[in-house]
């Protein structure tokens, strides 16, 4: 039995039309803006809610960004530490 294309979750559009693949790209080039920013700020760290504001409040998009933010070795704190810091910021 063949399934039709738009089971295929590669083709599900998400917000604003956009695929999965395309949340990815977009979420790994705020990440590098992420830390870019984490980089310059004193504290060496950026709330979660600032990441949400830059992804527009794309959920998806979020959860992906801080993915990425974890794979590049960033400690993306929890539900009592809602911040993402440069583990070699003291």
């Amino acid at each position: 039995m063949k399934h039709s294309v738009s089971c295929d979750p590669r083709n599900h559009a998400y917000k604003n039309g956009k695929t999965f693949e395309d949340c990815k790209v977009e979420a790994r080039k705020i990440a590098s803006l992420v830390t870019e920013e984490i980089l310059k700020s004193e504290n060496g760290e950026a709330s979660w809610n600032k990441i949400l504001e830059v992804t527009d409040h794309d959920e998806l998009v979020y959860k992906l960004t801080l993915k990425y933010l974890r794979e590049m070795g960033y400690d993306i704190g929890n539900n009592k530490k809602p911040r993402v810091k440069n583990p070699t910021h003291t």
